[in-house]
């Protein structure tokens, strides 16, 4: 008890607090915007959070993420333009119910049952992640090797689009990763004579422009045309009589983000396409799904928030990022010097629970702060996004520079901005590059410390039964897609 004791006295600091809610009040204000989401957010919080304690970073940078996946429903449900990648999975619903004139009903429930969600995903958090702490305790070298890879190709298989540009992506992010001096030979690789690239590319720098920069580009080039926002009713009028008769797609939506959260590399968009999918397949209306159905929108707004919670399962107890934010996380924690895994929970563990009480905190405050939006939101809607876009790179060019005070900082951010632009145009995902820069040091790491250990011998890597199974996991991942593949040659050929 003394260590939650601690936890909240941790949060319930003035610090704290008011870091909570700034936080949360800037990332649902960002999400309501279209254009920018809730990883630009946090990618642009970064430079604050360096003068913060570690509990007050991590805090508002969980607080911002809440609002903003939220908040991105309220662009979709108004105009038809999702704020964030996980709000489309049920834009046509909501935006339906905005047709019809029922704007409040489509918010009111996406309100609620992200903050049921939310709360769901933190309640798993706290069960799993102390539980998978003490359990991953007992990992080798070769573990946590398996594990990076798992990651890794979560992350390329199941990104947006194609495997094969999630796999190109991935690589992208490893040969990042081998940019500097060799920990083991010390010898330089792909510095190209720069004395800058000696220790490496720096991660937050890359991760700045590669999810923040391609969002001003965009905005600028882009020309939305002016919608008048219709006007709001009662938010929590009927909600309660919805919810009730409702509650099941509530509880699997929250249930189904838990799971898919915590998968590495999922996180809320995946979630969210799943919960709707799941809520159409047992639906006994499916028809009325896309024409101002609640079911799908309940269960994939609750999975929204579910998924962004439990993603720190894996980032707390392995080091390997839930989703791209947590990617970014993992780089605060290290800033602040804090290793993410199982040792956190034996050095630092009020400091893990504190962490758990303010997304608690985050999500309890969706109801107030997201009403509030709510009822603002048609004036929020009138302002160009474009007219942020110096704002943006503003702090992007602050805070890359800030990192090490020098104007290669600002280089690094403005050349992975470009490609990251680059990425986005041929719809290539982003998210297993950043990966494959955070977890890329890792594998190669243990890859490499397995080897010494064995002497060169491969079956050091299937000699422990954890090892074994995370092997097999690992590869039935990978003969998944080629065997689909496969089955579709077979069918066009035939």
């Amino acid at each position: 008890m003394s260590v939650f004791w601690e936890a909240l006295l941790l949060v319930s600091e003035p610090q704290t607090l008011g870091a909570i809610l700034i936080a949360s009040c800037l990332g649902i204000t960002l999400g309501a915007i279209p254009g920018l989401t809730a990883v630009m957010g946090v990618a642009l919080l970064i430079p604050i959070t360096f003068f913060m304690d570690p509990v007050p970073a991590i805090a508002s940078i969980a607080s911002l993420a809440a609002m903003a996946i939220f908040a991105g429903d309220i662009p979709g449900t108004l105009l038809r333009i999702p704020g964030t990648p996980a709000s489309a999975a049920y834009v046509e619903d909501s935006y339906a119910m905005t047709k019809i004139g029922k704007p409040e009903r489509a918010l009111g429930l996406s309100m609620v049952s992200a903050c049921g969600g939310g709360v769901m995903g933190v309640i798993a958090l706290m069960v799993a992640a102390p539980l998978l702490a003490k359990f991953a305790t007992n990992f080798s070298s070769v573990e946590y090797f398996w594990l990076a890879l798992l990651g890794l190709s979560c992350a390329a298989i199941i990104a947006a689009g194609s495997a094969l540009k999630g796999i190109l992506s991935l690589l992208f992010g490893l040969w990042v990763a081998s940019i500097g001096i060799d920990e083991v030979a010390g010898q330089p690789r792909f510095t190209f004579g720069s004395i800058e690239l000696m220790g490496g590319v720096s991660f937050i720098p890359a991760m700045i422009g590669m999810f923040a920069l391609p969002e001003v580009l965009r905005n600028l080039t882009a020309r939305q045309p002016r919608i008048a926002t219709p006007t709001m009713g009662p938010i929590f009028a009927g909600l309660g009589g919805t919810l009730r008769h409702r509650w099941r797609n509530l509880i699997r939506g929250g249930f189904i983000g838990s799971m898919v959260g915590a998968l590495p590399g999922a996180g809320a968009d995946i979630a969210a396409w799943v919960a709707y999918a799941i809520a159409r397949r047992q639906s006994k209306t499916p028809e009325a799904f896309g024409k101002g159905h609640d079911e799908g929108l309940i269960e994939a707004g609750a999975a929204n928030n579910a998924a962004l919670s439990s993603a720190w399962v894996p980032t707390l107890v392995f080091g390997i990022p839930g989703d791209s934010i947590t990617a970014i996380v993992i780089g605060v924690l290290y800033l602040k010097g804090l290793e993410p895994g199982p040792i956190i929970f034996v050095k630092t563990p009020e400091l893990v629970y504190a962490i758990l009480f303010a997304f608690l905190l985050a999500n309890l405050l969706l109801i107030p702060l997201g009403w509030a939006v709510i009822r603002f939101a048609r004036h929020l809607l009138r302002i160009p996004p474009a007219y942020f876009a110096p704002v943006v790179l503003a702090c992007c060019i602050v805070g890359s520079f800030a990192i090490n005070n020098t104007s290669f900082g600002v280089l690094t951010m403005l050349t992975f901005g470009v490609v990251g632009w680059i990425f986005e145009e041929n719809n290539i995902p982003i998210a297993p590059a950043i990966l494959g820069i955070v977890l890329g040091g890792a594998l190669e790491f243990n890859f490499v410390t397995s080897m010494l250990k064995s002497q060169g011998d491969l079956t050091i890597f299937i000699s422990r039964p954890v090892a074994t199974v995370l092997a097999l996991i690992v590869f039935v991942i990978w003969a998944v897609p080629i065997l689909r593949g496969m089955r579709k040659r077979q069918k066009e050929t035939s």
